[in-house]
C-alpha cells in the first residue's frame, strides 16, 4: 500500500488564493529540493537535523527515495518547492508509530501550508494503519509546538537538554503525541 503514495496529489487553495500543489518527493526533484534548503537561514539550520548546506546530502534525499521508509510531501507553486514534509515509517515494535517533520520556505510561513501539509500527512498515515504519530519539536520554538498542539498533539512530557545545537548548547524538546486509534481498556 506505501507504494500507492507515489501517486498522490492533492490541489488546495490557501485562504489568500495562493493554488499549491501537494505531491511526493521525485527523484526529478533534486535540484528543487536542494534550491528550498539553501534559502534556510542560519536559524533554521539550528534547528534541522541535518546539515541542508550539505546539497549531496539534501540531494541524496530526492535519488534516495524509498516511501516504506519515508515519505516526503513537497508543496510546489508554480514548478518551485516551496516546503517539505515528511513522515517518518518505524520498524519492527515501533512500526504502528511515524514522525512527522516539516520545513517552509520564509515566504509560506504563517499562511496555513504547513498546517495543510501536516494534515494531509496525518490522513495519509490513518491511511496507512499508523497507530500514533510523534514530533519532536525544540521547546524554543513555541509557535510550532503550539501548531502541533491545535492539529490534535499533545504534549507528552519535555526532554531536558535533548537537542543540541551546533554550538555545542543544549535545549529541552517537547515530545508531541496524536493517537490515530482509540485503544479502549476493553476486558
Amino acid at each position: 500500500m506505501k507504494n500507492q503514495l507515489a501517486n498522490f496529489r492533492s490541489l488546495i487553495t490557501l485562504a489568500d488564493g495562493t493554488r499549491v500543489l501537494l505531491r511526493p518527493l521525485a527523484s526529478t526533484d533534486r535540484e528543487g529540493l536542494v534550491e528550498l534548503f539553501a534559502h534556510a537561514t542560519e536559524e533554521d539550520r539550528r534547528y534541522l537535523l541535518d546539515d541542508v548546506t550539505n546539497r549531496e546530502l539534501v540531494a541524496g534525499w530526492a535519488e534516495n527515495l524509498d516511501y516504506t521508509k519515508v515519505f516526503p510531501l513537497v508543496a510546489v507553486i508554480n514548478d518551485r518547492i516551496m516546503g517539505d514534509a515528511t513522515l517518518h515509517f518505524r520498524r519492527g515494535a515501533y512500526r504502528q508509530q511515524g514522525e512527522l517533520r516539516i520545513f517552509l520556505s520564509q515566504e509560506m510561513r504563517r499562511r496555513g501550508l504547513g498546517t495543510r501539509m501536516l494534515q494531509t500527512l496525518i490522513d495519509i498515515a490513518r491511511n496507512q494503519g499508523l497507530h500514533l504519530l510523534i514530533a519532536e519539536v525544540v521547546t524554543d520554538q513555541g509557535p510550532v509546538v503550539k501548531a502541533f498542539e491545535e492539529l490534535g498533539f499533545k504534549r507528552q512530557c519535555s526532554l531536558s537538554n535533548y537537542f543540541m545545537l551546533p554550538n555545542g548548547a543544549t535545549r529541552d524538546v517537547a515530545l508531541l503525541l496524536m493517537p490515530l486509534v482509540e485503544h479502549r481498556g476493553e476486558f
